[in-house]
């Protein structure tokens, strides 16, 4: 697969590309990188939703899916994404790639005219979002952040990205707050939009098989008449928090049979020249990988849970372990949780255990060279810490990674907080 090339094409709009002969479909997808804010979270998340109800030349659901099918069954999606304190918030386009269409007609050009079309031109009357379109995707956006506490797993770590970072923009939900959302009217979301489209930052990104040079000029007859006006426009950055104080414990108690247990560690220093191979071997090593120390001991050996692993938000600098307890297992699960920890600590990580963990983060990298979705998920976090390592380069790095190198990322984390659904009848 060929490399990435990332380049400005308008005002503060890039555009990432990969051309390539290995997939059948071709993708596009247009970002707005926003800051993260709570009087704004809930808008951000419901303009996708209300643009993709229709645009001037298709002005609803019916004929807009009907252009779509005559794209060979194309397909347009809202995405709405948190990464570290950036609400990335857009579309994703994906469709049967030229090489592959009857009669050698182009789609490229098409389906990012159509991408034009909706974002630029979205069905208004009076200059105003269309109100049953606003009204009905509002309450639709509220459903899905109420309906969050029907998946505790989820809860579980929501609540201990508002509790854990209270204060901070990373406490806001991806699609903000339910009663935020309700509040929204046609006015102040087509307001919105308009400060979105003159000066928020786009990523834009392609793989397929069109070459740089097409995609460019594709992308620039979609745009080109994005109104660019407000310089003064604030870039959507991350705050790294490093420092911690005393351990926080926070409970809630809930009719649940299975206790959720989640812990929220700050990466700490290492974060002021973060390196990201050694941190992903770590997390593979600690709780990342079926191989790693909470899984195989936690879980399999001692029994203490139904599952345990940890993920890591990059960005931020966090480190995250989610497990399903017994209740009454609580004190013990904890304890062996960071007792996992300390033994990386103080470099107890057997040869194979380090082999493990760098063979699962290098499978999960090179499986992205495999899925669309996961290259332009990548590829947008690439942009936003402002770097340009492949997957394949990156994969090489893990593969160089020192027990060392692990083990001092596991002395630069520090436990913040933990989080703690219990069952309600117990805790009464």
């Amino acid at each position: 697969m060929e490399t990435a090339i990332r380049k400005e094409i308008l005002p503060q709009v890039s555009l990432t590309s990969i051309t390539t002969k290995k997939f059948k479909t071709g993708c596009i997808s247009v970002t707005f990188k926003l800051q993260l804010e709570s009087e704004n979270a809930a808008k951000n998340a419901l303009l996708p939703q209300v643009l993709l109800r229709g645009c001037a030349r298709y002005p609803d659901m019916e004929s807009l899916s009907a252009a779509m099918d005559e794209l060979y069954g194309a397909r347009i999606e809202p995405v709405v994404r948190k990464k570290g304190e950036v609400q990335c918030v857009g579309l994703y386009a994906d469709f049967v790639d030229d090489a592959f269409v009857p009669k050698g007609e182009k789609l490229l050009e098409k389906v990012a005219e159509l991408i034009g079309q909706i974002l630029l031109f979205p069905a208004t009357k009076a200059g105003i979002f269309n109100s049953d379109y606003v009204k009905s995707e509002r309450e639709n956006l509220s459903d899905r952040i109420r309906a969050r506490i029907n998946d505790k797993q989820l809860y579980a770590a929501t609540r201990l990205n508002e509790l854990m970072c209270s204060g901070e923009a990373y406490s806001v939900d991806s699609l903000g707050n339910a009663d935020d959302s309700m509040k929204i009217t046609p006015q102040t979301l087509t307001e919105h939009y308009r400060r979105i489209l003159e000066g928020a930052a786009i990523e834009i990104f392609y793989c397929g098989s069109a070459d740089r040079k097409r995609i460019e000029t594709a992308m620039l007859g979609a745009l080109g008449t994005l109104p660019r006006t407000q310089n003064g426009f604030a870039v959507a950055s991350t705050d790294v928090k490093t420092e911690t104080g005393d351990v926080r414990y926070f409970k809630d108690s809930l009719d649940v049979t299975q206790g959720k247990l989640a812990l929220g560690f700050r990466l700490g220093e290492i974060m002021r020249r973060p390196a990201l191979a050694p941190i992903m071997v770590f997390n593979a090593v600690y709780g990342g990988s079926v191989t790693s120390k909470l899984f195989t001991n936690v879980r399999e050996r001692l029994s203490l849970c139904y599952y345990a692993s940890s993920r890591i938000e990059r960005h931020k600098g966090l480190l995250f372990v989610y497990s399903g307890i017994e209740v009454d297992k609580y004190d013990d699960a904890l304890k062996e949780i960071l007792h996992q920890m300390e033994l990386c600590r103080q470099g107890q990580i057997t040869a194979d255990e380090l082999s493990n963990a760098k063979k699962s983060v290098v499978t999960d990298l090179n499986s992205l060279m495999d899925d669309q979705t996961q290259l332009e998920n990548y590829y947008l976090g690439q942009a936003l810490d402002s770097t340009s390592c492949t997957p394949d380069l990156l994969a090489s790095l893990v593969s160089e990674v020192s027990a060392e190198e692990v083990v001092a990322v596991a002395n630069s984390v520090r436990l913040d907080s933990v989080y703690f659904i219990e069952n309600a009848e117990r805790s009464a």
